[in-house]
């Protein structure tokens, strides 16, 4: 069982859970509060670090511009506090509705989709018009057109007022980090398979570019360029094609073109700076406190395996074989000292079918291979609810791949996982009991440990952001580079 050794301490990694998403109500009522501390203690005894919960803008900001009520946030915070475990709080500033695993539906702020009704193009628009009201399109990101207020002052302001109304919790070094929702799902991607307009899996999706702000920029980025007469694209297919029924994505399709890379280009850098707009902001508001910031990239693990990477080029990720589209994501992460959280942790090559080219194990090879180039720290998440042992062997794989290291720090090491998540399931008895040995073994089988520095996790005061990194930097991390390598399987078993 547990022990309390200071080199395999080294090895630990914190594990966090998820709260349920509706843990606040659409209608700010924190409902169930003993019910919560009561699962909340089975946590902590466990050994669970801490956990996870959206801190929903449409809940928030729900009564007009400007006017938060973060009253019931701060009972949920309280009984996290008082049972001893620490808080992971994502800037949500997405809809809760329409993604695999959504069970409530929390729209964001009705005064927003009020200013949608007379400018629609303020949401992510397909090319047949359709439009997505998960998240403001990046194209409004700098356009003073909600009271007066862009977009990522409205991201900013709600990030101040979050510091402010919780320095308490703050200075009390409750909070491990803040995630900032950059998309849908919270993650920094286009929403680019959306179910609720009918995306089934392995479709490869549609871009996302359709509104007006986005096709006058990219129209103004073509003339630049000297290409007044190339377009967004208009042969990419439906969000439930295979690539090869595409000009674009088919075998030397328009993907490879000067006209395709231009385009390919311009769409993945679009996010690149939407993501850094927003961290510089998140930065400014909680600069000083002890916490740190971290945003979610989504793992598209589907075509993967094809040349053409289809549905991760559709959600912005221009990654190809000999192009890496992660990497400079990482590297922008290094200017706002932040953390790079990925997901479906959980998965394996062997279980998914061969028609959708999906390669999860290589994907999050290469993201955390990418993260620990660029120094920074890289955190993860399984993408789907699994209770296996071939799930959870999985997960610690990935978090220490090439395994521990009994005298000291192991070579690479995830800065935490979080379990995605608290569920009655989750807690039943059998479930439950296999769920404790995997904390045990991410703990490397030692005690749980209150105090991070042991672990080399000390959270110190947030710098402030360095020089904005020039976009040629940036892409230079594209180049691509072999991971790192990877054990074939975990030296710390749940069922070993």
């Amino acid at each position: 069982m547990g022990s309390s050794d200071a080199n395999m301490l080294l090895n630990y990694v914190p594990v966090y859970v998820m709260l349920p998403l509706g843990v606040v109500t659409v209608d700010n009522v924190f409902e169930e509060p003993d019910r919560l501390k009561e699962q909340l203690l089975k946590l902590r005894a466990a050994g669970v670090d801490g956990v996870m919960v959206d801190v929903w803008w449409g809940i928030i900001e729900l009564k007009g511009p400007k006017k938060y009520d973060w009253s019931a946030y701060r009972s949920l915070f309280q009984v996290v506090q008082g049972v001893g475990l620490k808080l992971q709080a994502i800037m949500s500033f997405h809809q809760c509705g329409g993604n695999v695993g959504d069970v409530v539906t929390i729209p964001i702020p009705k005064w927003v989709l009020d200013i949608g009704e007379s400018d629609p193009d303020i949401f992510y628009t397909n090319r047949p018009g359709t439009r997505n009201k998960e998240y403001l399109t990046l194209g409004v990101d700098n356009e003073p057109i909600f009271h007066g207020r862009t977009a990522i002052q409205i991201y900013s302001d709600y990030l101040k007022s979050f510091r402010e109304s919780m320095s308490d919790f703050l200075e009390s070094g409750l909070f491990v980090d803040i995630e900032v929702g950059l998309g849908p799902a919270g993650e920094l991607r286009y929403p680019s398979y959306p179910q609720s307009q009918g995306w089934v899996f392995p479709g490869i999706g549609e871009f996302q570019c359709y509104d007006k702000y986005l096709k006058a920029d990219f129209k103004a980025a073509a003339t630049k360029a000297g290409h007044p007469e190339w377009d967004v694209p208009d042969d990419a297919g439906e969000y439930n094609d295979v690539p090869d029924a595409t000009g674009f994505f088919k075998s030397n399709g328009t993907y490879v073109t000067e006209k395709g890379k231009f385009f390919l280009t311009w769409y993945s850098n679009k996010l690149l700076n939407h993501g850094d707009q927003i961290l510089y902001e998140a930065n400014k508001a909680f600069q000083g406190t002890k916490v740190k910031l971290a945003i979610k990239v989504s793992g598209i693990h589907w075509w993967y395996r094809a040349e053409n990477h289809a549905a991760e080029l559709t959600a912005g990720y221009y990654n190809l074989n000999d192009r890496d589209g992660y990497r400079p994501i990482a590297r922008m992460l290094t200017r706002h000292h932040a953390i790079l959280n990925f997901t479906c942790l959980e998965m394996r090559d062997s279980e998914q079918s061969s028609d959708a080219k999906s390669a999860p194990q290589e994907l999050v090879q290469q993201v955390l291979s990418g993260g620990w180039r660029e120094n920074i720290p890289v955190a993860g998440e399984n993408a789907l609810s699994r209770y296996d042992a071939t799930a959870y062997n999985q997960i610690i794989l990935n978090a220490r791949p090439q395994g521990v290291n009994q005298n000291g720090p192991p070579k690479h090491c995830m800065f935490g996982v979080t379990y995605l998540r608290l569920s009655d399931e989750l807690l039943q008895q059998s479930n439950f009991d296999i769920f404790k040995k995997f904390v045990q073994k991410m703990h490397a089988d030692q005690d749980y440990c209150a105090e991070p520095q042991k672990y080399n996790h000390a959270i110190t005061p947030l710098k402030p952001s360095g020089p904005k990194i020039p976009i040629e930097v940036l892409l230079e991390a594209t180049k691509p580079i072999p991971p790192f390598p990877w054990l074939s399987e975990t030296d710390m078993k749940v069922d070993g």
